[in-house]
């Protein structure tokens, strides 16, 4: 435990089913974090306690990497499926980014981190596109869909060619 008056108190992992909202949201965002970066263990909640002084504050709940690290802002009661959901992603996107010091997720057609979007009443992933022009900004998959987005084929690669067995 921590003992200095300055250094926030040790979170405590929130169990399944205490924020049922915020664990369906989280297990579509760990889907595209398996898929964007397979090694990366799956993300949790964490809960930190309320500040002192602070009747109303039970509990802060963060998005934290496996083992209890997080970074920025708590998050706050939504009252959708889909607040909720931009919410997590964009707290999972802000601890992915800040502790292990890469943009995520990233576009594969573009290279760049993309964004929290809202797109036909779904939250997405949102890429600003290339530079030049014909490269427009596009949605590049739906939250918790980043498995169904294939590389594109690369023109310039050479094929194997299927020999058979040797």
């Amino acid at each position: 435990m921590r003992s200095s008056p300055f250094l926030p108190p040790d979170p405590r992992f929130v169990t399944t089913g205490e924020h049922p909202l915020w664990d369906q949201a989280l297990a579509a965002v760990n889907r595209d974090l398996a898929a964007t970066l397979p090694g990366q263990r799956p993300l949790c909640l964490v809960a930190y306690p309320g500040w002192e002084g602070d009747p109303d504050e039970s509990e802060r709940v963060h998005v934290a990497l496996a083992n209890g690290d997080s970074h920025g802002n708590s998050l706050w009661p939504e009252p959708s499926a889909a607040g909720a959901l931009r919410a997590v992603a964009e707290a999972a996107q802000d601890t992915v980014m800040e502790l292990l010091w890469q943009a995520w997720p990233v576009c594969t057609l573009h290279g760049l981190g993309m964004h929290v979007t809202e797109d036909a009443g779904r939250p997405s992933w949102w890429c600003a596109g290339g530079s030049r022009p014909g490269d427009p900004a596009h949605v590049r998959a739906a939250i918790g869909e980043m498995d169904t987005v294939h590389r594109p084929r690369r023109p310039n690669r050479k094929r194997r060619k299927d020999r058979g067995p040797h």
